[in-house]
Parts: C-alpha cells; structure tokens; sequence
C-alpha cells in the first residue's frame, strides 16, 4: 500500500488506524474445506493428539522410561564453585563490652558467661554489632574478623587472634 500521502496527515483518536496487514483474522476451524481448516481442524486422522484435552502430561514418552525417572535421584549438596560458601556465626562486638581488661575473649568464654546463648555453627565471626565498643585491652580469638571490628579492638589497645578453623588453633598473634 502506498502510505507516502499519511505523512501529511496530523494523527488524533478519529484519525488512527492500525498499519495495513497487522490485524490478522481469527481462524474459524471446522467450518468446511474450503476455509482451509474443516473436517479434523488440523488435528489429523483420529489418535490420541486428536482428542479433547491435554494429549499427555508433560514429560510422558508415550510408555517409556521417562527422562526424569531415569536419572538417579539427587542427593546431598552440589559441590564446585559457587557452593563453598562458609556459614559463621556471628560475635557481636557489643556482647565484648563486659569482659575485663587484659582477658582472653573467645566463644566458649562467651557462653561461660552467659553473654552468648549456643551455635549451631562451630567457627565464628566477629563483627560490629549495634552498640559502641567499649571494653579496653582485650584479646579477642575467633576464626574470622571483618575489618571495621579489627580496627575497633584494635584501637581499643585490644588483639585480635585469628583460629584455624579446623583444629581451633591460634594461628596468629
């Protein structure tokens, strides 16, 4: 269709219309051969797809094994990268707060004192919690460090000593 006359055209709502061929009609099924749809509707001669209703529930291989019930059942966790992450549990710097100058603080002192309730995780984090610091030279042992904690403890005139996650070790001074 020529449409180089509609570029003069201004458009508003009494003048739109849909570009010519975009509007496709409806096909009428079983309605003759000559609508090019009769008789079977494109669903052929009979058979289990010519019925109504969903042929087959998805993943049917018409009696054989299915895919999915020929792979062995997944188990465990994936292995690989992506799927090392280490969960910790968290030590916050404002549970430190009652400990005495010049004392040792790890987990276990913790939970002594009734400071830190159990973990179910065995290696643990310390990280800055919601209250300031304020205990003044302690060293601190945990398994890992983020480093505005280190840099709390440590300007408190404190020590942090980081543990081998394996055998609770201290590792460093």
């Amino acid at each position: 269709a020529d449409e180089s006359a509609l570029d003069t055209v201004e458009y508003s709502l009494d003048n739109i219309r849909s570009a010519p061929g975009s509007r496709k009609r409806k096909n009428r099924k079983g309605r003759g051969i000559s609508a090019g749809q009769g008789a079977t509707c494109g669903f052929g001669m009979r058979g289990q797809k010519a019925r109504a209703g969903r042929p087959t529930r998805p993943g049917f291989e018409g009696g054989q094994q299915p895919l999915y019930r020929r792979l062995p059942k997944f188990a465990g966790q994936p292995t690989g990268p992506g799927h090392e992450k280490k969960v910790f549990n968290l030590i916050k710097l404002d549970e430190l707060n009652g400990c005495a100058e010049g004392s040792v603080v790890n987990f276990d002192s913790l939970l002594e004192s009734n400071t830190v309730t159990k973990s179910k995780y065995s290696i643990h984090k310390v990280v800055v919690g919601r209250e300031d610091f304020t205990a003044k030279g302690v060293t601190v042992q945990a398994h890992a460090f983020t480093k505005s904690a280190r840099e709390a403890i440590e300007g408190a005139g404190g020590k942090c000593e980081l543990l081998s996650k394996t055998t609770n070790a201290v590792l460093e001074a």
